[in-house]
């Protein structure tokens, strides 16, 4: 059971799942006693303990990501316990109301989300090679992102239409989705049963190349498959 709120009076369980979770309510947790079974991705772990360690060092912390998603919140607060010079940039243009704070201090860390797309921290980077003294960057995309990335770019080249599966909730997703727009013609969706809104491309393609996120099940892959060989 997923809650937003501990109930007074009980104990058990509490499980804090793959985008880790704030410090803070960690604490709490404890204190009102129950059990916590952290079971953060080792991956977002490592961006935590990356920022954790640019504010210790007396960085400016840049954390590229979307500022409402669990994992960038987690990462946050983690780094906000040793420097309240940490900023969430979700986009170029945000990172340009921080420019002259950034002069200023001259010394810049950088850490990604771990779903988010390469591109984004390469523009990040040439955009504050010319502004900082001293860069520091951890490019901590997660691996099984970058290589499902690169091989969904490669399966479009040769593909007249590109489905992606997954939610669209879902942030490694919807960048899957974003990158391959700019390759071929891309859908996206979530179930077989959203292919019947995009019959006439469908029928309409040659080469048709599948991928999905890391957080969507077989089976939908498999039914999304079935599905579209009754085109």
């Amino acid at each position: 059971m997923t809650v937003d709120e501990l109930p007074a009076g009980e104990n058990g369980i509490c499980i804090v799942r793959s985008h880790g979770m704030a410090p803070q309510c960690i604490k709490e947790i404890e204190e009102k006693g129950f059990e916590v079974v952290d079971l953060t991705c080792l991956d977002v772990k490592k961006v935590q303990q990356k920022a954790v360690q640019l504010a210790q060092e007396g960085f400016l912390v840049l954390i590229l990501g979307k500022p409402e998603h669990p994992e960038v919140v987690a990462i946050n607060a983690n780094a906000q316990m040793y420097s309240e010079d940490v900023y969430v940039i979700p986009d170029l243009e945000t990172l340009k109301f921080l420019e002259n704070k950034i002069k200023a201090h001259k010394r810049v860390g950088v850490v990604i989300q771990t779903t988010q797309k390469l591109e984004f921290l390469e523009s990040v980077v040439n955009y504050l090679i010319p502004l900082s003294s001293e860069l520091k960057v951890f490019n901590t995309i997660c691996k099984s992102t970058s290589m499902r990335q690169q091989e969904a770019r490669e399966l479009a080249k040769s593909s007249d239409l590109m489905i992606v599966v997954g939610s669209k909730k879902s942030a490694n997703t919807t960048h899957l989705a974003e990158i391959l727009e700019g390759i071929t013609t891309t859908i996206h969706i979530e179930t077989e049963t959203d292919l019947k809104n995009y019959k006439e491309s469908i029928e309409k393609a040659k080469n048709i190349g599948i991928t999905a996120g890391a957080s969507t099940p077989e089976n939908i892959i498999k039914s999304v498959m079935i599905e579209l060989e009754k085109y």
